[in-house]
């Protein structure tokens, strides 16, 4: 179809905070005009019938990690394999990371990762990591930021690699204050989760379901603790990553009360799965190994709750899938596990039927939560996240009566592993319009 002219009529239009029939239509990637009826013999566009259809802002996945190299190699999707799960599911934009190496300026890091993402279908941008301290790392942040990358992702655990001593972390969290940016945290106490992965392994404890417990509720929890007393210190708005624990939610909650800027992201993975799936066979548990780990129903329980009275601000993924051969380099050490799985595709079909239509949250809520919200938290109101005159045209037409079932069998990434294989889902993205263009599945 015209990237020109696109005329969507009779859909039900979705935001945050309203909810109403119209007629949309797009010109020059942009949305120029909303109304009641708009008469398409007037126009000379591409035309789409959405009725019966909620139109939605396009998903915004502030959370996913393509190409990621490790020591068992890339995850299994690349920027092409894994921006065609998000495109077609309905996200039309993504945030992932720029990792360096050790002593690599950061301004040097984005050039590479840049280079290495000029495949991806969807709109993309990057979350940086300062992953040591130096004297320059003032003005490296201060040149990131000029470019328009303003969040920079720091980790308390992996501190044998990317991870910061606490020393570093307060130095980072005043610059990032300083220039304007916003720091986002990995929240998890690494040396204690190295010394119990250690020990365990020491006693012969070598199986999947010793991950978890070696990265129990409160190696999360004192970690989020500690990262929002540091960023009050230094007066630096923070994002905590993928919570997972409910002991967590209780200090955000906590810090938003007292006015701290503080905002939270969860994943389907911890709404809708637990840690029994770490009982079994390696290669039926193995694809679970992710961190932080899958808890208890409580703590699933407990997320959704947050999700619904506004603790929790936004959906992501962690997308980052490996491999069964990949997975099977821990068979013998769950530690040679590398964690992570997949999500893209499945994050606005999971929370819809599971939140939406459970009635955990309300359709408006599930806008906020898959796209508004993390466009205002990232800089990216109001050209996404809304739908509106003068917003970009990346919108989702999608159809609330679609079933299916998720299978590593028929999804849109690369890995030929699925943590949510067999759920069965309603609603589904029939259409996907990035920059008033239609997306048309490969």
């Amino acid at each position: 179809m015209s990237k020109m002219k696109l005329l969507i009529k009779n859909g039900h239009i979705i935001n945050e905070d309203e909810s109403f029939q119209a007629d949309i239509l797009c010109e020059g990637g942009k949305i120029t005009q909303i109304s009641k009826h708009i008469d398409q013999q007037l126009i000379d566009c591409d035309f789409i019938d959405a009725r019966g259809k909620y139109l939605l802002p396009g998903g915004i996945d502030p959370h996913v990690h393509f190409h990621l190299p490790t020591k068992a190699g890339f995850s299994s999707d690349d920027f092409l394999s894994g921006s065609k799960a998000a495109l077609f599911s309905g996200t039309t934009s993504i945030i992932d990371f720029v990792t360096p190496k050790k002593g690599q300026k950061l301004p040097d890091a984005l050039k590479e990762r840049l280079i290495e993402a000029k495949s991806c279908r969807c709109n993309y941008s990057f979350h940086i990591s300062p992953i040591e301290w130096r004297d320059s790392l003032k003005e490296e942040i201060s040149y990131c930021i000029n470019k328009g990358y303003r969040t920079f992702k720091v980790y308390m655990a992996y501190k044998d690699s990317i991870g910061l001593d606490d020393s570093s972390l307060k130095k980072v969290m005043k610059v990032v204050a300083a220039e304007g940016g916003t720091i986002t945290v990995h929240c998890e106490m690494g040396d204690e989760i190295e010394a119990l992965r250690n020990k365990f392994i020491s006693e012969n404890k070598t199986s999947v379901e010793y991950h978890p417990l070696s990265r129990p509720n409160d190696t999360e929890s004192r970690a989020v603790k500690k990262a929002l007393e540091l960023a009050k210190e230094a007066s630096c708005p923070i994002y905590i990553v993928h919570v997972s624990t409910k002991e967590s939610l209780r200090y955000i909650k906590q810090a938003k009360k007292l006015g701290q800027e503080v905002y939270a992201e969860t994943c389907p993975q911890y709404l809708l799965l637990n840690d029994t799936k770490y009982i079994g066979d390696f290669y039926d548990t193995a694809k679970y190994v992710m961190s932080p780990p899958l808890r208890k129903e409580d703590d699933n329980l407990a997320l959704w709750e947050a999700l619904g009275d506004g603790t929790i601000d936004t959906m992501g993924t962690d997308h980052c899938p490996f491999s069964q051969s990949q997975k099977n380099n821990g068979h013998n050490d769950f530690r040679k596990i590398p964690n992570g799985a997949g999500g893209v595709e499945h994050r606005l079909k999971l929370l819809y039927t599971y939140g939406v239509l459970t009635s955990k949250i309300t359709i408006n809520q599930f806008v906020a939560l898959t796209s508004t919200n993390a466009a205002r938290i990232f800089g990216m109101l109001p050209d996404k996240g809304i739908i509106k005159v003068g917003a970009d045209a990346d919108i989702t037409i999608w159809n609330p009566e679609a079933n299916s079932t998720i299978s590593g069998k028929n999804h849109f990434s690369r890995c030929d592993l699925e943590i949510y294989e067999g759920y069965t889902v309603k609603g589904n993205a029939d259409f996907t319009i990035l920059g008033g263009e239609l997306k048309k599945s490969p």
